[in-house]
């Protein structure tokens, strides 16, 4: 029996940790490497696991982050194909607005009336 694979992406964890939490703090610095993708694509790049990356993209990611390339994808092996939760929202691990950045989460604001 074959294992199949698949990989967890973990950019936008590795932005986090350099101190990086706005993917327009990323557009420049890979058009310093000659990588010009519009504030779309850099979005989609952070907050979606991408399908295809070129390899430019890639190494001039490692190199702007200095990391490895293990810091950003991580092999595991594939779910065993069932429901779907994300779907239904019930996956709240994947990278979304509420899930938090690795060991920074959202802080919950408190409105308080004027004059208190």
């Amino acid at each position: 029996m074959t294992t199949k694979l698949d990989y967890r992406w973990h950019l936008r964890e590795v932005m986090a940790t350099r101190g990086m939490f706005s993917t327009t703090d990323l557009r420049p610095l890979l058009a310093e490497r000659g990588i010009n993708l519009s504030a779309s694509q850099v979005y989609r790049l952070v907050v979606v696991r991408p399908e295809r990356l070129s390899l430019p993209t890639l190494m001039a990611l490692l190199d702007i982050l200095q990391c490895r390339m293990e810091d950003l994808i991580e092999p595991v092996a594939a779910r065993a194909s069932g429901r779907k939760t994300a779907a239904a929202g019930g996956d709240r691990t994947a990278a979304g607005p509420a899930a938090g950045v690795g060991e920074f989460r959202p802080k919950r604001a408190r409105i308080t009336p004027a004059g208190e």
